[in-house]
């Protein structure tokens, strides 16, 4: 029987009022609530398909960082298809028995935490793992984390050593792309207007992206751009504003880095 100190706690876990019955079946070295048994009925009817729950809050952040990292599909690799079902069916009958035999309404499906083939939530299986199941996935995640905990995942927006992303477009940091030239997008370059060669534009004149030329001479028509953008001779709008920086992004406004 669950006391109402536990039933805190678990709420306290749970980020809410726990909706069904229960029994905490695992706890850490500390007393606290690692994994809940809990009934395959809800309070108010509803089925519930996972019958072990994982709330104690490092495991659950350890299985959540593996998940990040890719752990469902090498979990669903790494275990054969008819040993993951033995599982499925082991878990569903073990749920099933704790349901009344006079119940004749809505009642849970699927196997570990409802799943009907497959791994969906390594959470569920690995709490069954830990309350004593014979579950191969549960044993895969709990084989990773002994080798250590997994990393957690870094902004994919960031590269790790700070260089070039691998869209070769804007660095997290702000700086230029990889090659210090134009990015693949068409916009301004980092340096503000000059190709990656230093040179001039082949026509001699405008570049394609509204970027002044490298040679800072005039623009074909002899004066101002048809965008109404920087004069190559000195940056100079033709509405009488001066860019801050006097470079110039593909619309015609002042340059500025796009951010992240």
């Amino acid at each position: 029987m669950t006391t109402s100190v536990e039933r805190k706690r678990v709420a306290e876990l749970l980020g809410r009022e726990p909706e069904g019955q229960f029994e905490i079946v695992v706890v850490d070295d500390a007393g606290d609530p690692v994994v809940l048994r809990n009934a395959p009925l809800l309070d108010d009817g509803r089925p519930m398909p996972t019958l072990y729950w994982l709330v104690g809050e490092e495991p659950r952040l350890l299985v959540s960082r593996l998940e990040s990292a890719g752990g469902v599909r090498q979990a669903e690799a790494a275990v054969e298809a008819d040993e993951l079902a033995e599982a499925h069916a082991r878990y569903a009958a073990e749920r099933d028995a704790a349901i009344e035999a006079s119940h004749h309404g809505p009642r849970p499906s699927g196997g570990v935490g409802g799943t009907r083939r497959g791994v969906k939530c390594l959470h569920a299986h690995y709490a069954w793992y830990l309350a004593g199941g014979d579950d191969p996935v549960g044993r895969w995640v709990a084989d990773q984390l002994a080798v250590g905990p997994v990393d957690e995942p870094r902004d994919r927006g960031a590269p790790a050593d700070g260089g070039a992303p691998a869209d070769d477009g804007v660095r997290a940091d702000g700086g230029a792309p990889a090659d210090d030239g134009a990015p693949v997008d068409g916009g301004a370059p980092a340096d503000g207007g000059a190709l990656a060669d230093g040179g001039a534009p082949a026509d001699g004149g405008v570049r394609a992206d509204g970027g002044a030329p490298a040679d800072g001479g005039a623009p074909v028509d002899g004066g101002v751009r048809a965008d109404g953008g920087v004069r190559a001779d000195g940056g100079v709008r033709a509405d009488g504003s001066v860019p801050v920086d006097g470079s110039v992004s593909s619309e015609g406004d002042a340059g500025a880095s796009e951010s992240l």
